[in-house]
C-alpha cells in the first residue's frame, strides 16, 4: 500500500520538478543575454537547430521501423508540408523569438505570467473564429469569460503596476562589498529594470503567447486530418522547418557576424541543455504524466512556475522582485484555473452528450427491425 501511495506521488514530484528546471533554465537564459551579450535570434537558432537533429535521430532510431509499411497518410503531401510549414512559423519562428526578446527587455517571472494567458488568447480565437458557441447559460463559457477578464486584470497589472521591492538591496558603502554585489548580479540576472523595456518585453511575450495559441489551433486541425502520421514525425518535421525559417530571420536581423561566434563560457552548456529539455525531456514526460493522469494533468502545474520564479527572484538578488508583478502573476494564475475549469466542464459535457447519443442510437438500431416487422405484418 505504501509503495502503490509513493509511486502516486511521483507524477506530482516530476511535473514540479519540470517546471523549476523550466525557470533555471529561464533564468540562465536572461544571464547570458544580459551579460554576456548574446543575441536573442541567434540563441533560437542553435538551440533549435541542436533540438530538430535530436528528434531526427529519435524519430528515425524509435518511430520509423515502427510506422514501416504500415502508414497510410503519407508525411510529405503538400496539405501536410503547409501546415508544418506554418507550425514552424507560429510554434518556433514567431513564438520562441519573440519570447526570448521579450524575456531580454523583462524577466522570468514576465515569462511565466504571459505565458498563463494562453488559454485567454485561445477562448478569443476561438470566439472569433466562430469556433466556440456563445452560450451564456452554460456554466462552462461563464468560466470560461469570468476567467479571461480575470486574466485580463492580471495582465494589466503585470505591466503597469510594478509597487515596491520585494527584497531591498542594504548595501554599504564598502567598496569590497560593492564589488560582491556587483559580481552576484553578474553571475545570475533576474530583470531589467528600466520600466519602459518591462513593457516592451510584456507586450512581446505576450505576442509569443498569441503566436502559441494559434499554433495549438493549427496543430489539433493537423492531428485530426492525420491521425496515421505518427505525432512525433510532424514534431520533427515542423522543427526543421521553424529552424530554417529562425535562421533565415535571424541573418536579416543579426549581421554583426561576431554575435554568431559562441563565447567559450555557459552559452554552449546553455544551449545543449536548452535542447535537449525543450526538445525531447519535457514532451517525454509530459506525455509519460499525461497516458497516467490524464489530458489535465499536465497544464495544471503551469502557474508552478510563478512560485519557482518568485522564490528565485527573491533568493538570488535584491531589487528585482516587484510586489506588483508578483501580484499581478497570481490574478493572471487565477484566471488561467478558471479558464481550465471551464474547459474541463465543457469537454466532460461534450462526452456525456457523446454517451447519450451513442445510446440513442444504440436503441434505435435495436427498435427497427421490430417496426419493419410489423409494417410487414
Amino acid at each position: 500500500m505504501r509503495s502503490v501511495q509513493l509511486w502516486e506521488a511521483v507524477p506530482f514530484l516530476v511535473m514540479v520538478t519540470m517546471e523549476g528546471c523550466t525557470i533555471i533554465l529561464t533564468i540562465w537564459a536572461k544571464t547570458v543575454m544580459t551579460v554576456d551579450g548574446m543575441s536573442p535570434f541567434v540563441f533560437v537558432v542553435y538551440t533549435h537547430a541542436l533540438s530538430s537533429l535530436i528528434l531526427l535521430l529519435y524519430s528515425f532510431i524509435f518511430h520509423c521501423p515502427r510506422n514501416r509499411g504500415r502508414r497510410e497518410q503519407s508525411l510529405f503531401s503538400l496539405n501536410l508540408f503547409v501546415r508544418c510549414f506554418f507550425l514552424g512559423l507560429t510554434g518556433i519562428t514567431i513564438s520562441q523569438n519573440l519570447g526570448f526578446l521579450g524575456l531580454s527587455y523583462g524577466s522570468p517571472i514576465l515569462v511565466c505570467a504571459m505565458g498563463l494567458m494562453i488559454p485567454t488568447f485561445s477562448f478569443l480565437l476561438s470566439v472569433i473564429l466562430r469556433r466556440t458557441r456563445l452560450d451564456w447559460r452554460s456554466s462552462s463559457f461563464q468560466a470560461k469569460v469570468s476567467g479571461t477578464i480575470i486574466s485580463i486584470i492580471g495582465a494589466v497589472a503585470v505591466e503597469l503596476y510594478k509597487g515596491a521591492y520585494i527584497r531591498t538591496s542594504s548595501v554599504s558603502s564598502s567598496p569590497g562589498k560593492q564589488l560582491q554585489v556587483l559580481a552576484q548580479k553578474a553571475l545570475l540576472v533576474f530583470s531589467s529594470e528600466p520600466t519602459e523595456h518591462w513593457v516592451v518585453g510584456g507586450i512581446l511575450l505576450a505576442s509569443a503567447s498569441l503566436s502559441v495559441s494559434v499554433w495549438n489551433i493549427i496543430q489539433l486541425g493537423t492531428m485530426k486530418l492525420y491521425p496515421e502520421v505518427e505525432a512525433m514525425e510532424v514534431v520533427t518535421f515542423y522543427s526543421l522547418l521553424g529552424t530554417i525559417q529562425s535562421a533565415i530571420l535571424s541573418l536579416f536581423l543579426e549581421r554583426n557576424p561576431s554575435a554568431w561566434r559562441l563565447k567559450l563560457n555557459m552559452e554552449p552548456l546553455l544551449i545543449i541543455l536548452t535542447a535537449i529539455f525543450g526538445g525531447l525531456v519535457r514532451s517525454r514526460v509530459h506525455n509519460w504524466c499525461m497516458s497516467i493522469k490524464g489530458p489535465y494533468y499536465v497544464p495544471l502545474f503551469k502557474p508552478f512556475g510563478i512560485v519557482f520564479a518568485t522564490i528565485f527572484g527573491v533568493s538570488l538578488s535584491a531589487n528585482s522582485l516587484h510586489y506588483g508583478s508578483v501580484i499581478g502573476s497570481v490574478v493572471i494564475g487565477m484566471g488561467y484555473f478558471v479558464i481550465s475549469c471551464g474547459q474541463i466542464r465543457e469537454d466532460e459535457g461534450q462526452q456525456d452528450q457523446q454517451c447519450v447519443d451513442e445510446r440513442l442510437e444504440s436503441n434505435s438500431e435495436r427498435k427497427v427491425p421490430l417496426l419493419q416487422e410489423e409494417n410487414n405484418g
